[in-house]
């Protein structure tokens, strides 16, 4: 392999580009409806905990920790697994699964039945099939698409996805104002379905594992994955800044809604509306990334991104009431940018840089560890929130995430304009 990751992002796109593909138009149309379904439970989960359940603040955190916890539990064998088996099949009955875990919880309400422990087990329901569904979907995507197209393919399904992030807390915030919060998770279950419909759709005839491999020991196959995250220097310190960056993402966003509701004193409106907006910047930076990839080089654009991720955080616990939502909101928008541009460089990154046949068991690996620290960020805002007050929290973790880009300048990347396309050993 000759190419760099920095040449394939510099390749100008084909005329029509990846809206010609129609097996990636499903695939992306079913992320889409998918994730903006995810993104409306970011808040009406919350909402319901706190509105109709009268949750405590260390309770909501409980409720995001539980929603990531499986990384740390299953991650490593699923991603063995998704190695060995048709990574379609994994994502459609994923997408049916989670539909039936937020169908329960307004059959339950409507029953008088609905408690905070019932949310847990949704949350952690959820939290297991997203494990294997975004394992299967990175290894998957390289199958559905030539080399030279995963960029474009990356930038397309993070921009969609950051749109998600506007549109679901928007959704959310108006369905419960207009009909309460439980209802906005019938939207979820639908979006669930719609999305394993738009998959069954898709052509692509995925290769077969061979009998070989599925006769190997699943602790081996693990152990192989990690070997290899642990002794590159690229995905070794991609990984530790994920985890790191993740720890203060996750905080402040853990306990943000009981923040604005019962700090700042906003409607469920409100909440859902300024979450969104929070999120606009994410949208910029999806379809930004590929150009200042070309522009500065794939290395240099992490660390601008990086720097996005970092400072601005802490706009956010500058809120006020009134024309202090600013703050926050011009917060969230330049970290949105910074996070969208790192994950689309570094997704296309992993995928052309890993050998296919480890790119299931690496991609769980660094989430192990970048989505491992997600409960245990939102354990810890909650315990902070709860002992010295939500505001709190919020600064302490923002503070934490302001520092995070430096664990950039450990590693190789300062040094380089572009990532490489493949490990020094090939």
């Amino acid at each position: 392999m000759t190419a760099t990751t920095g040449a394939a992002l510099r390749r100008a796109p084909a005329r029509g580009g990846l809206l010609r593909h129609r097996d990636f138009r499903l695939l992306w149309a079913a992320q889409t409806v998918s994730s903006i379904g995810s993104n409306v439970t970011t808040v009406a989960l919350p909402l319901v905990a706190v509105a109709v359940l009268d949750a405590g603040t260390f309770q909501v955190a409980v409720l995001t920790a539980a929603a990531w916890l499986p990384w740390l539990l299953i991650g490593l064998p699923a991603g063995a697994w998704v190695d060995r088996l048709p990574r379609r099949p994994v994502m459609v009955i994923c997408d049916l699964l989670c539909a039936l875990a937020f169908l329960s919880v307004p059959l339950a309400a409507a029953l008088d039945r609905l408690t905070v422990g019932h949310l847990l087990l949704v949350a952690l329901g959820a939290g297991a099939a997203r494990v294997f569904f975004e394992t299967a979907n990175q290894v998957y995507l390289p199958v559905v698409l030539r080399p030279e197209q995963l960029p474009e393919g990356n930038a397309k399904l993070q921009a969609t996805q950051t749109v998600s992030y506007v549109v679901g807390p928007g959704l959310a915030g108006l369905i419960a104002q207009l009909t309460g919060a439980v209802a906005a998770l019938l939207l979820d279950a639908v979006s669930f379905l719609l999305s394993a419909a738009l998959l069954l759709r898709i052509r692509t005839v995925e290769p077969r594992t061979g009998r070989t491999d599925r006769s190997r020991s699943l602790r081996r196959d693990i152990a192989e994955g990690l070997r290899f995250v642990i002794r590159d220097p690229y995905l070794r310190v991609l990984t530790v800044f994920g985890a790191a960056s993740n720890i203060g993402l996750t905080g402040y966003q853990a306990v943000l809604v009981v923040f604005l509701v019962r700090e700042l004193r906003l409607a469920p409106g409100m909440v859902g509306a300024l979450v969104a907006v929070m999120s606009v910047g994410g949208i910029v930076g999806a379809l930004l990334a590929t150009t200042l990839a070309r522009r500065f080089g794939t290395a240099r654009a992490m660390l601008i991104g990086a720097a996005l991720t970092g400072p601005p955080a802490l706009l956010i616990p500058l809120a006020a009431p009134g024309v202090g939502l600013i703050w926050p909101a011009l917060g969230g928008v330049l970290i949105g940018l910074g996070v969208a541009v790192g994950n689309v460089v570094k997704g296309a990154f992993r995928q052309t840089y890993t050998p296919h046949h480890l790119l299931g068991r690496v991609t769980v690996s660094m989430h192990l560890l970048n989505f491992g620290a997600i409960p245990l960020a939102a354990l810890l805002a909650g315990a902070v929130g709860a002992r010295y007050g939500v505001g709190t929290a919020i600064t302490v973790m923002t503070t934490w995430l302001a520092l995070t880009p430096m664990i950039l300048l450990i590693g190789p990347l300062r040094r380089r304009r572009d990532l490489p396309a493949a490990p020094a050993a090939s």
